[in-house]
C-alpha cells in the first residue's frame, strides 16, 4: 500500500485530523483495528470489500464508518484508490444529524445520511479532479457547506481526554463526577458524540494502547498486567475480540495502517 497524508485548512483543523489517500497497486487483505472516531471514506477507482466468516460485502463508493470494537480484514482490489477524511475525537458530530452510535459497527453510505442526498453529484465531481489536492479542496468546500458555525461538544472533548490520560482505565461514575453533570445525562451525551458509550469508547482506547506496547518488545504479561488484567486468559479473550487474532499471531503479522 502506498499511503499520502494531507492536512485540512485552518477553518476544518478544529475537525479533521488528516486526509489520507491510500493506493494498493495489488489484491492486498489488511486488518484495520479500530479507532476512537469516524471516518469518511471515498473509493476513487478499484473495489474494498469487508470479509467476515459468511463471505464478504463490497462497500458503496462513498461511505461513512462508524466506530467499532472489533477490527475488520478489508480487501484491497489490485488498483483501488481510497481518499480518508480522519475525524479528530468528536469531530464528525457538527456534520452529521444522526447520534453518532446509529452509525456505531457499520458502514453507512453517504447518501444515506439526513441531510447528505447530493453525495452522488459530489461522487461524479471527484471523478472529474485532476489531482488529490483538487479533490481534497472539493470535499472540503462541501464540509464546510455542512457546518454552519457548529463546534465541537466541549464536555465530551474533555472526557476524551481524561479518557486517554488514564489509558482507558477508569470508573464512568467517577469520569461523570467529575464534569459535574449526571452520568445518565453524560452517557447520553457522549453516545451521541463520541460514536459508542464511555465504557466502550475506553475499552477501545486501552486496547490500542495495549497494541502500541506490544510492538516496543515488552512482555505480554507485562502489558496486561499495565492494561488492568490479573489472569492472562480475560486478557486473551479481549484481545482476539479487538484485534481478530491471538496476541501472539497478532505481533508476528505485518503491522497494519
Amino acid at each position: 500500500m502506498n499511503i499520502q497524508t494531507y492536512f485540512p485548512t485552518p477553518e476544518l483543523s478544529p475537525f479533521i485530523q488528516s486526509y489520507k489517500v491510500i493506493e494498493t497497486p495489488a489484491d492486498v487483505v489488511n486488518n484495520v483495528l479500530p479507532g476512537t472516531s469516524p471516518v469518511m471514506v471515498f473509493r476513487l477507482s478499484g473495489q474494498v470489500s469487508v470479509n467476515h466468516p459468511g463471505g464478504s460485502n463490497v462497500l458503496e463508493p462513498i461511505v461513512v464508518s462508524g466506530l467499532r470494537k472489533s477490527g475488520r480484514a478489508m480487501q484491497y482490489e489490485s488498483g483501488t484508490v481510497n481518499l480518508l477524511v480522519t475525524f479528530r475525537e468528536g469531530g464528525i458530530a457538527p456534520f452529521v444529524r444522526e447520534p453518532l452510535h446509529e452509525l456505531s459497527d457499520t458502514s453507512v453510505p453517504m447518501h444515506c445520511l439526513d441531510g447528505f442526498k447530493d453525495a452522488g453529484l459530489l461522487e461524479e465531481q471527484l471523478a472529474g479532479q485532476p489531482s488529490h489536492e483538487a479533490r481534497i479542496t472539493l470535499i472540503e468546500r462541501f464540509l464546510l457547506s455542512r457546518l454552519t458555525g457548529k463546534t465541537p461538544d466541549g464536555m465530551v472533548l474533555a472526557a476524551i481526554r481524561k479518557i486517554h490520560r488514564a489509558g482507558g482505565q477508569l470508573r464512568i461514575r467517577e469520569l461523570a463526577d467529575s464534569l459535574h453533570v449526571s452520568q445518565d445525562v453524560f452517557e447520553k451525551r457522549f453516545r451521541r458524540v463520541a460514536g459508542l458509550s464511555a465504557k466502550q469508547f475506553s475499552y477501545v482506547v486501552k486496547m490500542k494502547s495495549v497494541v502500541e506496547k506490544g510492538r516496543t518488545g515488552l512482555t505480554l504479561a507485562q502489558i496486561a498486567l499495565d492494561a488492568g488484567y490479573f489472569d492472562q486468559p480475560h486478557f486473551n479473550k479481549d484481545f482476539k475480540l479487538f484485534t481478530g487474532l491471538t496476541p501472539t499471531e497478532f505481533f508476528k503479522s505485518p503491522v497494519s495502517w
